[in-house]
């Protein structure tokens, strides 16, 4: 267990985070400037907070009133930043073995083929990081974080510097890794859909602040949260399993806690973990059941609650035994009466479903 409890001043920016995170991957989302680095930078020993505590597990790495401040090189932490920070006169296993050097033994982390196979580094071992792409290069350098042995690893925007066809490359690697790597991961990103493909808890700053901490699924459906998250990018998350595959139509059924799905056909195995995730935009709201319509998830629900008035649009929080965002016209919630406790039905597009694999699968 990882617990975060620090106080810091930079000028006019006053840091207050609280947290505890556990084995997978816990994401620090919040826009530029809400104190995510200032956060991993006190983790990692890098920065000193005014007052609090870190500790991970029974190891304390800070604490204010007991005057405990442990040098970085002494706390067993690998840290990846934006940048890749590669040994330009070393090759890719040159980089690699670096880190199975370091006297650090606190995680059991993995052994260099391991590795090397995960992050798809097998044809690139012997070439020097001038000869890299954008994203080959931050797989090694992942790799030789990894190859610490760390017994936290920070992640740091890994993927911030990179265009999005580098990025789409590199996601994969990385939820493999996150799958495979029995290490805990502090995550950094302002980009929800990385979040939701990698992490199983979810921290949300502002100004400094936390303002929320748990699962994924149950902090993205929450309302309030909504405007912190890009204007097109608000949705839900929820997590089950393959039930069905049907071959003629290219469908695969999907049963979730609140039913089931109908989305494209995916090639993974019946009984196969997966997370699903739904923009709220891609959520409509019918007030009977509808009938001869395309649309082939039609769910039950209730409302929730519905949210203040953005510009045009509302969202509208539903519960179908999980909770899950819609996005509409302030004009529908109007017209059709959405209110709390009023029954409804749910219509989401099965090609709108966007599916990954499930984090700890």
């Amino acid at each position: 267990m990882i617990s975060v409890a620090i106080q810091k001043r930079h000028g006019a920016f006053a840091l207050n985070a609280r947290f505890e995170a556990g084995l997978g991957v816990t994401a620090l989302f919040g826009v530029s400037g809400a104190g995510k680095t200032s956060i991993v930078n006190a983790i990692a020993g890098l920065d000193q907070p005014d007052t609090g505590r870190i500790a991970i597990g029974n190891t304390t790495l800070f604490d204010s009133e007991q005057r405990i401040f442990l040098p970085p090189e002494r706390r067993g932490i690998g840290y990846v930043f934006q940048e890749d920070r590669l040994f330009p006169h070393l090759t890719v296993k040159g980089n690699l073995r670096y880190g199975r050097r370091r006297p650090n033994d606190h995680g059991k982390g993995l052994d260099l083929e391991r590795v090397v196979t995960l992050l798809g580094l097998e044809t690139l071992l012997d070439r020097l990081p001038h000869r890299l792409s954008g994203g080959e290069k931050q797989r090694v350098a992942i790799g030789r974080a990894v190859l610490s042995r760390p017994q936290l690893l920070l992640m740091d925007e890994p993927l911030a510097n990179l265009d999005a066809l580098r990025r789409d490359e590199i996601l994969p690697f990385l939820e493999r890794m996150c799958r495979d790597l029995a290490v805990p991961i502090i995550y950094v990103s302002h980009a929800i859909d990385e979040i939701t493909r990698l992490a199983d808890t979810l921290v949300v700053l502002d100004a400094g602040k936390t303002i929320a901490a748990g699962p994924v699924a149950e902090v993205t459906a929450r309302l309030d949260l909504a405007p912190l998250v890009d204007r097109r990018d608000a949705g839900t998350v929820l997590d089950g399993q393959i039930e069905d595959h049907d071959g003629p139509h290219q469908l695969t059924t999907v049963s979730f806690e609140g039913g089931r799905l109908v989305i494209p056909a995916i090639g993974g195995a019946i009984g196969e973990r997966l997370r699903l995730r739904i923009q709220a935009r891609d959520v409509a709201i019918a007030t009977v059941p509808p009938n001869n319509i395309s649309t082939l998830n039609c769910l039950p629900g209730v409302i929730a609650a519905v949210g203040a008035p953005r510009h045009a649009h509302q969202d509208v929080q539903i519960d179908v035994g999980v909770p899950i965002l819609a996005r509409v016209t302030r004009r529908s919630v109007t017209d059709l009466g959405l209110r709390p406790g009023r029954d409804i039905t749910a219509l989401i597009k099965s090609v709108a479903v966007e599916r990954t694999v499930a984090p700890g699968s």
